[in-house]
Parts: structure tokens; C-alpha cells; sequence
């Protein structure tokens, strides 16, 4: 499952715009909005120090928060966030809105497993990672915190397909009209070079 839930306590912005986004930098608050759940947009400015860890610590995407404003509790998933081309730091945050009927897109990573009990790998082949991350539907209170890819018994020329991965309830791919690839072990050259000595060596004789 995703990370664990954490919460923030924010100021309400009366005003929106360049300005007032400006102000809450200048005050060491990051500006952001609220929105979904048939509601009207909630702008609101965060504290700057607690945000940008939460950002840059992993997993911000796809964990729900609780935003307090004013004594008002708000469950809600990060949409998106724009960060300073320079510095990194937050500049302005999206949120959805969430509640237990809410299904989100997420990009959910990708982890592998037992790379050391596969063939392919211990013959010199080497894990080739098409998708670091796969896209899916999913609901916003079931997040899986990643998708794990098994590679034990897995060959040099095996391919792993997003029908090989078991997914959890409810978490659906966005890609449905194709079994795309995540993963495939490729032959490094110089496994590729004894596969053609050992070739050579039991070919007939002429």
C-alpha cells in the first residue's frame, strides 16, 4: 500500500493570481490549490519547510495528505507541482480532492526481485527496464506504494509483461488495449560472444 498519511496544517488565500503567490513565498509558505469533489477551488499557502521535504522525500504523489484549514480537515492527493528550473524549490502545488468513491491516475514505480536466483542474469545477461514506472487507475484510498516484478527463473531473451505482474485489487493499467513490456533481460556482449563460442564449438565438423 502507499505511504503513510500525513497532514499539514494551511492558511486560506483570499486571493489568487501572481501576486498573491508571490506574498506567500515571501512569507515562507508554498501556494497551492484544492480542488475536485464537485467543490469550488480552495487556494490555500502551506509551510515551506514541511513541503519540500515531503516533495523531494519520495512517494509525494501518490500518498493522501489531510490538509488543515482553519480547523477543517481535507483529505486530498497531490496532482501536481511546479519547481524553481534552478533551485528545486516548491514553487506552487495541486491537490485533489479525495474521498473513499474517488479513483485517480497514478504513476506507480517499479521494483524488481530476486535478480540474484535468475539464470539469465547469473549467465551475464543483464535486466533491461523499459517502464520504470506504469501508469494506472486506481483507487485514491488503495494506492500501491510500487508494483513488484518477480525475475527468479528468468532467461536471457525473457520479456515481462504487465499481465505477468499481480496487481492489487481495484488497480487497473491505463494501457489496456495491448500487454505491454516492462522489463526484458538482454544479452550483454560478452554473454553473446560465449553463446557463439559455445555454438562454434558443438557445430559439426567439415
Amino acid at each position: 500500500m502507499s505511504h503513510d498519511t500525513y497532514e499539514l496544517k494551511a492558511d486560506a488565500r483570499e486571493k489568487v493570481g501572481k501576486g498573491s503567490a508571490r506574498e506567500a513565498r515571501r512569507n515562507g509558505q508554498i501556494p497551492a490549490v484544492i480542488y475536485g469533489d464537485k467543490q469550488p477551488p480552495l487556494a490555500i499557502a502551506l509551510p515551506y519547510k514541511e513541503l519540500y521535504y515531503k516533495i523531494h522525500g519520495g512517494g509525494f504523489m501518490t500518498t493522501i495528505a489531510t490538509i488543515d484549514v482553519a480547523g477543517k480537515k481535507i483529505q486530498v492527493l497531490p496532482k501536481d507541482y511546479q519547481l524553481d528550473p534552478v533551485t528545486d524549490n516548491p514553487l506552487h502545488v495541486d491537490f485533489l480532492r479525495v474521498s473513499k468513491d474517488t479513483v485517480v491516475t497514478v504513476q506507480v514505480p517499479v521494483h524488481f526481485i530476486n535478480e540474484e536466483t535468475s539464470p539469465g542474469i547469473k549467465r551475464g545477461g543483464v535486466l533491461n527496464i523499459v517502464r520504470h514506472e506504469v501508469e494506472f487507475t486506481v483507487p485514491a484510498n488503495a494506492i500501491p506504494e510500487f508494483i513488484t516484478i518477480d525475475l527468479d527463473g528468468t532467461e536471457i531473451g525473457d520479456s515481462i509483461h504487465i499481465s505477468a505482474v499481480k496487481l492489487p485489487a481495484g488497480v487497473k493499467p491505463v494501457i489496456s488495449d495491448r500487454d505491454f513490456t516492462i522489463a526484458t533481460i538482454a544479452g550483454s556482449s560478452a554473454a553473446r560472444s560465449e553463446a557463439g563460442e559455445e555454438a562454434a564449438e558443438t557445430a559439426p565438423k567439415e
